[in-house]
């Protein structure tokens, strides 16, 4: 939902509650090119994205499961590249990406940071406001359309995956229906039943 509410992220492919390795669900975002350069907008928009998860928990559960642990990660790494590698913070186009440990010099496991400790928790603060703010972004969007997110957890109870057309119906307000194999189960009942 959060995806297709913001202009620059990826088209939705599917999604999905079917638990696939250590996910208890997924989301696929297909681009409809090859992208090679990310706008600051299009990363933004991708930390909200990655946030939704999270947030539609609290706004249903009123709770945090360990659920989104996954997509944290993904949006806090990116927000440190923004900052770290990126220069797209109010640090300025500088590099903060720490050197790598020479182990031919003797230097295996230190901390070869070119920066001070200052700049460290300028860092951090910077990394926290960025997804603070898109956090809020993702909140925003989640809580003005909680009927809508209603309609969706529910079609992916019932459907267990969606696919681009059945979300856009959703988000549009449209029935998608019920799965093939509920509508094979209530014509088997209706038979049974007319024949009792």
């Amino acid at each position: 939902m959060v995806a297709l509410k913001l202009p620059k992220c990826d088209p939705i492919h599917k999604v999905s509650i079917i638990p696939r390795g250590g996910a208890l669900g997924v989301t696929v975002t297909l681009p409809k090119e090859d992208i090679l350069n990310y706008s600051k907008e299009r990363i933004n928009n991708q930390i909200a994205m990655l946030l939704g998860g999270r947030i539609a928990e609290e706004i249903i559960f009123k709770e945090m499961t360990t659920g989104a642990s996954n997509d944290i990660e993904r949006a806090t790494e990116l927000a440190r590249n923004m900052v770290c590698q990126w220069g797209m913070s109010t640090l300025g186009p500088i590099n903060f990406s720490k050197g790598q440990a020479q182990p031919f010099y003797g230097m295996s496991g230190a901390d070869n940071s070119t920066y001070s400790e200052n700049t460290a928790l300028k860092i951090d603060g910077e990394i926290k406001t960025i997804i603070e703010t898109n956090y809020g972004v993702a909140q925003k969007i989640l809580t003005e359309n909680v009927e809508i997110l209603h309609k969706m957890a529910q079609a992916l109870i019932d459907w267990e995956t969606l696919d681009n057309e059945q979300v856009l119906k959703i988000m549009a307000g449209e029935d998608i229906g019920i799965p093939v194999l509920e509508i094979h189960t209530e014509i088997k009942e209706e038979a049974t039943s007319t024949n009792a």
